[in-house]
């Protein structure tokens, strides 16, 4: 990689970010040494500015962020490394330095889209029609979708398979809304059965 320190003064902005959930996690700053000393050791290395040394996030709670992966921005002056980290990330206990709770990726703005749709009642929307049909109809949907992603998984097509999973899962989102639910409930219990082991 071709970074500038020069451009900051030896000091280059780092944008920690959970290579899982794509939630910001925070940022700090990297002088070339503490750079090094992340790829070297695959734990994020910072230069503490008020401290004036590197030093390891999560040297002394023990919640270090292990490094996926490392990119530098267009300018060669800014770092993206997405890392898993093994607690919480801010001194105040969060998970984020931003105390965001979830990052929200693009399946909620195909839910919000799904919403836009039936409200909308449009003839031209497949989602606003499918949605009037009712909830036997979309049921009966999901269970097609699922279904033709059983066969696909039993053949090589791969483009099939994956075209026939996200038909099952935009019905899915299109049966939730329908009954009420969402993305956000069922991530829920994902969690607590996840807490759970």
């Amino acid at each position: 990689m071709n970074i500038d320190f020069n451009k900051g003064n030896g000091l280059v902005p780092a944008i920690i970010q959970n290579a899982r959930t794509q939630q910001v996690l925070m940022l700090g700053y990297m002088n070339e040494e503490a750079f090094n000393a992340t790829v070297e050791t695959g734990n994020v290395t910072f230069y503490s500015r008020s401290k004036e040394r590197l030093w390891m996030k999560g040297e002394s709670s023990g919640n270090v962020m292990h490094v996926e992966e490392i990119r530098v921005d267009c300018d060669n002056d800014t770092l993206l490394i997405k890392a898993n980290p093994s607690g919480p990330v801010c001194h105040t206990g969060a998970n984020t330095c931003f105390n965001e709770t979830d990052a929200k990726g693009f399946l909620y703005q195909l839910e919000a889209t799904i919403s836009e749709r039936i409200v909308s009642q449009s003839d031209d929307s497949y989602t606003s029609k499918m949605f009037r049909k009712g909830i036997n109809k979309m049921a009966q949907k999901v269970g097609e979708e699922a279904v033709e992603v059983v066969i696909e998984a039993k053949d090589d097509n791969m483009e099939l398979f994956e075209n026939e999973a996200a038909d099952l899962l935009y019905h899915l989102l299109l049966l939730l809304r329908a009954k009420n639910s969402g993305l956000e409930n069922i991530e829920q219990i994902l969690k607590e059965r996840h807490r759970k082991g």
